[in-house]
């Protein structure tokens, strides 16, 4: 198996050139979700924001049950989506820039768990629409994904990024005049548990002779043997441990 199959198998680290693509990649799928959300916005509001009264979240009413994959696409005004934008975009990057697939997965699943949060538990008259759902699981995501991943770098963004936002989570609780916290809090819970059922399965490198305390080898008709242990298999079983290679 060469270099780059064994990358994409999970057997061996990405380069910081397979990196760069992968946060190419995060940029682009941000990019074009901004667009789509922010021409919507126009078509919305050419509409005198029908879109939003029309798809907007209504707890109790079944009718509005498939709107909770619309909803968050949709505003009540251009504030609105202006405060929502520039989170969406530097949350959602660093959500995704470990893989788009994984990040499509996610953004469902805290889709419904924003959206089903609200119409479970909501007042019946009122209508719920906005990305702010969105940013909090992206957010929630990002500040413990690489305890789950056990990742060194993913686990100091976590921090750095939950101790410079930490604020957010103030309407993420009952008492918050003008938002849907309700929305706050059920996105947070999704980028939560996303992150759990989203983490990283695979083996790492090393971690199978690491238990046996050797590293392994190949012999010349391929089959694999375990070599004695070595302070330097143990420091590279550490640094695999943090995520560092």
């Amino acid at each position: 198996m060469d270099a780059s199959n064994r990358i994409r198998a999970g057997l061996a680290p990405a380069s910081p050139e397979q990196m760069i693509a992968e946060a190419r990649k995060a940029f682009f799928v941000m990019f074009g979700l901004l667009a789509v959300v922010w021409l919507v916005q126009l078509a919305n509001w050419a509409d005198h924001y029908a879109l939003s009264r029309d798809y907007a979240v209504v707890s109790g009413d079944v009718g509005t049950l498939p709107d909770v994959l619309a909803a968050p696409l949709l505003h009540w005004s251009w504030a609105h989506i202006e405060s929502n934008s520039g989170p969406l975009f530097v949350f959602g990057f660093l959500a995704a820039y470990r893989g788009v697939l994984r990040f499509l997965t996610l953004t469902l699943l805290i889709a419904l768990s924003s959206g089903l949060v609200v119409w479970f538990f909501e007042r019946g008259d009122v209508a719920t629409v906005g990305a702010s759902g969105l940013i909090f699981g992206y957010f929630g995501y990002v500040v413990v994904r690489g305890v789950f991943d056990r990742h060194l770098i993913d686990t100091l963004v976590g921090i750095v990024m939950g101790a410079s936002f930490a604020y957010l989570l103030t309407v993420a609780v009952p008492g918050t005049p003008g938002v849907s916290w309700l929305g706050h809090l059920g996105g947070l819970l999704g980028g939560l548990v996303g992150a759990w059922l989203l983490r990283d399965r695979r083996t790492r490198p090393g971690t199978a002779a690491g238990a046996t305390g050797g590293t392994v080898a190949a012999t010349a008709d391929g089959a694999a043997r375990t070599l004695p242990g070595s302070p330097r298999s143990d420091l590279y079983k550490e640094l695999d441990d943090l995520g560092l290679l």
